[in-house]
């Protein structure tokens, strides 16, 4: 959950790495650090707490010239936040720096038998043990730094991504992965080195992605080598990315979640382009096309995510049974990894994710192939984990999310499985063709009427700043609703600091009713549709209890409208569809609120982008 970058070429290092920090703060930003081997062949670490701009004031008048550097912003696993526990960390001898992203899970014994060998050690952390086990296996082995590396991963476990620096080398750095993401980006005479793309993209768009246990060396003049730890060379397959670097930023936005939140009816729109001819009326996934036999055969599928990703998953559980009759079940991945799950032949696992990297996600994608079952990735970026290690699957478009707070990525899958779940209808034949010609054309106007939905922004701006005041907040919807109930809860948590909780409208009486009183906000996703006068009695009994109701309701509503004392239009669409129109004022007061208590919304504390460590 930390950021990495690299650099070897011909240009100086230093300010490639500072903005490729920048760009990779987003996973991790308690302390900041670079290792350099300077133009006079000294090797400096400088490092620090705090952010990529408190490192840049740290190295003001510091020797930062050289050609090759590695870098890191911080997420803590091991140790505090302080200066001392930053990346980069030295070896013993200080002829090694290294790098670490993920978690060294028998460290304390490493950590025990380097001691007994007469090391020391300075942090806490699980990445100092591994840069001591390198030089240490380096200098009794007699070896060099690659095959050094190569030796001591062997008696690691746990997740990594590292980058080494050695004093005495300075035309080499050294990478290596396990469940962790690792990309090399190729440019002239240069390579460069990431977590992921996103600090690569300014300077070329050819790129290897690194799989696990494999080790590259990346040396002036010569093609990158990767080997896998037994030191096999693994060939490697150059791609092309599609990011374009005007995604990397604000556009004029104070923060990225708010460009992010606005972008939802663009990046929809590119989610369904290609998939979805109106003209036509069809809807076509490449991805269930091609594996037809086993989606018309499977007896039931499992949805594995976490967080925002599992809220979109229920949704899809929604969505495929009304129209596939498919029985769905949704688990958390990290629940589904270690419970020992049943599985059959004939089950699909569809495993969502947005950076396509969640550590435990892959670990349920790798426990349901050793069951022999097929999955099915749906993530957001090309080439991620994810999308190499599933059976098939479909990417959502949405483009880079840098915000912490998930919001582009979570219509984006819901789109995509509301095209999986139209798909496998279609293919089935389990809606009418005109329910289903209704629920395409109805599908394709979700990107004009998000549009809509956004216009209300300013309205919601202004009367969410009331609500700084609150430790608690309510969220409650029916049916499809409820999923987006949780996710406005996760949002308000996540970026706000205030505890909320989403409940299904009707179990409000089942306990939380307790809880209103005149002090507390209930959030009631209200349209026109489905349970409606359910709902309705929901919120009568809430005014009754003097709890201060924002409602969202279907444009032209006026019965809700009279009882909530803040309303939000949104307008008219099908039931199935309401989450991807009552998602977006959800996320805006969210944001709104955060930003007017003065909190950090794009890099909330005690977050990281991709949760890749467990």
């Amino acid at each position: 959950m930390c950021g990495i970058v690299g650099y070897i070429g011909n240009q100086q290092a230093y300010p490639i790495l500072i903005k490729g920090l920048q760009r990779l703060e987003y996973r991790g930003y308690d302390s900041a650090g670079v290792a350099l081997i300077t133009d006079s062949n000294d090797m400096v670490v400088y490092k620090t707490k705090g952010k990529v701009s408190d490192l840049e004031d740290f190295v003001q008048s510091k020797d930062v010239s050289g050609t090759v550097g590695i870098a890191h912003t911080r997420w803590a696993t091991h140790g505090e936040p302080n200066n001392v526990n930053a990346h980069p960390h030295y070896s013993q001898s200080e002829n090694l720096a290294l790098i670490h992203n993920g978690i060294i899970e028998n460290y304390a014994i490493l950590k025990e038998d380097l001691m007994k060998r007469g090391y020391t050690f300075k942090s806490n952390t699980d990445t100092e043990v591994l840069v001591q086990l390198i030089e240490y296996v380096k200098v009794s082995n007699n070896t060099d730094i690659f095959h050094a590396v190569q030796l001591a991963l062997t008696q690691v476990i746990g997740a990594y991504a590292i980058a080494v620096l050695e004093r005495n080398n300075p035309n080499c750095i050294v990478a290596a992965r396990k469940s962790s993401p690792l990309v090399v980006g190729i440019g002239d005479d240069e390579f460069f080195l990431g977590s992921d793309a996103s600090p690569i993209i300014e300077y070329t768009n050819r790129v290897i992605y690194i799989d696990d246990d494999e080790v590259v060396r990346l040396e002036r003049g010569k093609e990158p080598r990767i080997t896998n730890l037994n030191n096999v060379e693994k060939p490697h397959q150059i791609m092309e990315l599609e990011m374009s670097l005007s995604e990397l930023e604000k556009g004029g936005y104070q923060h990225f979640m708010l460009k992010e939140i606005f972008e939802q009816a663009k990046t929809v729109r590119e989610c369904m382009r290609g998939r979805i001819n109106i003209d036509r009326n069809t809807v076509a996934m490449s991805g269930i096309i091609d594996n037809k036999e086993k989606f018309m055969n499977a007896r039931r599928i499992i949805i594995v995510a976490c967080g925002t990703s599992w809220h979109a998953g229920l949704i899809g559980e929604y969505l495929i049974e009304e129209f596939a009759r498919i029985p769905v079940e949704v688990e958390y991945a990290s629940e589904f990894r270690y419970r020992n799950p049943v599985l059959n032949k004939d089950d699909i696992v569809i495993a969502i994710s947005q950076s396509g990297e969640t550590a435990d996600t892959l670990a349920a994608i790798e426990l349901a192939h050793n069951q022999g079952v097929f999955v099915y990735g749906i993530c957001n970026v090309i080439g991620s984990s994810i999308a190499r290690n599933t059976d098939s699957g479909s990417y959502t478009h949405a483009g880079p999310e840098i915000g912490v707070a998930s919001t582009k990525a979570f219509t984006a899958q819901v789109t995509v499985l509301s095209l999986i779940a139209l798909t496998i209808a279609k293919e089935k034949g389990t809606l009418s063709k005109e329910l289903f010609e209704s629920y395409v054309t109805e599908l394709s106007s979700i990107p004009d009427k998000m549009e809509e939905t956004l216009g209300v922004s300013s309205y919601i701006e202004k009367f969410s700043g009331i609500f700084t005041y609150a430790k608690n907040f309510i969220y409650l919807g029916r049916g499809y609703n409820y999923p987006v109930a949780l996710e406005g809860a996760l949002k308000l948590k996540e970026i706000s600091y205030i505890h909320a909780e989403g409940y299904p409208a009707a179990e409000m009486k089942h306990g939380p009713i307790a809880l209103i009183d005149s002090e507390m906000p209930v959030v009631v996703i209200a349209p026109n549709k489905g349970m409606y006068e359910k709902v309705v009695s929901n919120i009568q009994e809430i005014k009754a209890r003097k709890g201060r109701v924002v409602a969202i309701i279907t444009k032209g509503d006026t019965a809700i409208k009279g009882m909530a004392d803040y309303y939000i239009e949104i307008p008219e669409t099908c039931e199935c569809f309401v989450p991807l129109l009552a998602a977006l004022p959800l996320q805006l007061m969210a944001y709104y609120i955060a930003v007017v208590k003065g909190c950090n919304v794009d890099q909330p504390r005690n977050l990281a982008k991709s949760v890749t460590v467990e």
